[in-house]
């Protein structure tokens, strides 16, 4: 495929932050994150409403991570002269219309094309998000502007995804994905009207993705960034059936600590993202580990309700931040591919949300919630290895 510049070129950023573009972005991240992960707080309700069992309904996920995986890689390429903030905002218009389906549909069926279509949405932002966030913000300042994007993701597990399964104990589950429809509709014109023009940063190619991946430390990087959101959603996406473990649990002690993950969330984006354009190597590795202690503590103490609340603090914490982390180590390592980096994280990113759903709703209803977890650590101290292998051999691209 033909693309608009012969060599990938970096991305003019501003002298200044242009924080109202940023909380613009900041909202559409928080309602797409909060439509994606819904059912994971709502899976029981869902799947009795649909006459369907919990991995059943758990494959809501998976057909969006599916999505994902195929849109990730493609957009780019699909519409390589495209503004991206019309793309934005064809993304809104998208998870608008997913979120409003879901809301009325009657059968399984229905719903899951309806996520499919969120998921082309949600890879799409993610997939651009780098480049918004550099011709948002200045060079050096990267990672702090991608701390907006990430923000929105810890607000939606922090206020959006509790307020959702909130709402669908005294309510309806369906009511909260018409009130998502409503509001990605509206952030939609707000990007439209307060983003500026975000031009391509590159042209894109599958020899361009192909070349990127092939640059010293990237495979490896990338390998490790899979197997560390893979193990976070073995854990995750059934995160519900491991809280009700807890002795004597309740629907709103569920929601109490999906809402702690969230803080958490929102507290390391706050923290990471202030850090992380100096300390993004260390993070790569400190985070995924800290993450497999906290998963190892929700599986093994569930009768020690401290315990099990601090440990969904710190997970939050750390895998809220990961996206800023992963993305930070593009901006500063690889300036001249920007939507190539972007497009590889993302793929990688859905393609362990598509495994990790799908299998694990398999392994969760033939094993139990336990085998999940046990199997989701081991792949997070995988990763962190090898993502911390992969910076020793890779040294800033010449611009």
């Amino acid at each position: 495929m033909t693309t608009t510049a012969p060599v990938p070129t970096p991305v003019a950023g501003v002298p200044v932050m242009r924080y109202g573009g940023l909380v613009v972005v900041m909202l559409l991240s928080f309602l797409l994150v909060t439509a994606e992960f819904l059912p994971n707080g709502v899976l029981t309700e869902m799947a009795a409403a649909l006459g369907v069992t919990p991995g059943q309904a758990g494959q809501t996920v998976t057909v969006t991570a599916l999505a994902g995986l195929l849109f990730a890689p493609t957009v780019g390429l699909l519409l390589p002269r495209l503004d991206r903030r019309s793309l934005l905002v064809a993304a809104a218009a998208s998870a608008a219309i997913s979120s409003l389906v879901v809301a009325i549909a009657p059968s399984l069926p229905a719903i899951l094309i309806a996520r499919f279509l969120l998921g082309a949405a949600i890879s799409a932002f993610w997939s651009m998000s780098i480049t918004v966030a550099a011709r948002l913000s200045s060079p050096d300042r990267i990672g702090r502007a991608m701390m907006f994007g990430s923000a929105g993701l810890s607000l939606a597990t922090v206020a959006g995804v509790p307020i959702g399964v909130a709402l669908s104990e005294a309510l309806d589950w369906r009511l909260a994905f018409l009130l998502i429809a409503v509001a990605t509709a509206l952030v939609g014109v707000a990007v439209r009207i307060v983003l500026p023009p975000v031009p391509p940063a590159a042209a894109s190619s599958l020899r361009i993705l192909g070349d990127t991946l092939r640059r010293p430390g990237v495979l490896g990087a990338m390998a490790g960034h899979v197997l560390v959101v893979l193990g976070h959603f073995l854990a995750y996406t059934y995160v519900r059936l491991s809280l009700e473990r807890i002795p004597d649990v309740t629907a709103g002690t569920i929601v109490l600590l999906l809402a702690l993950f969230g803080v958490g969330g929102f507290v390391g984006n706050i923290a990471v993202g202030m850090v992380v354009d100096r300390a993004f190597a260390r993070l790569a590795v400190i985070g995924p580990l800290a993450i497999a202690l906290a998963i190892a503590a929700v599986a093994l103490l569930p009768g020690a309700f401290a315990a099990v609340a601090a440990a969904v603090l710190v997970w939050g914490f750390f895998f809220s931040s990961w996206l800023i982390i992963v993305n930070t180590w593009v901006g500063h390592l690889m300036p001249d591919r920007l939507e190539a980096g972007g497009s590889l994280v993302v793929t990688g990113f859905q393609l362990a949300i598509t495994i990790a759903a799908g299998a694990g709703g398999i392994l969760v209803d033939a094993a139990g919630v336990f085998a999940a977890d046990a199997i989701g650590i081991a792949l997070l101290i995988i990763g962190a290895v090898l993502f911390g292998l992969s910076l020793r051999s890779r040294r800033p691209a010449r611009v």
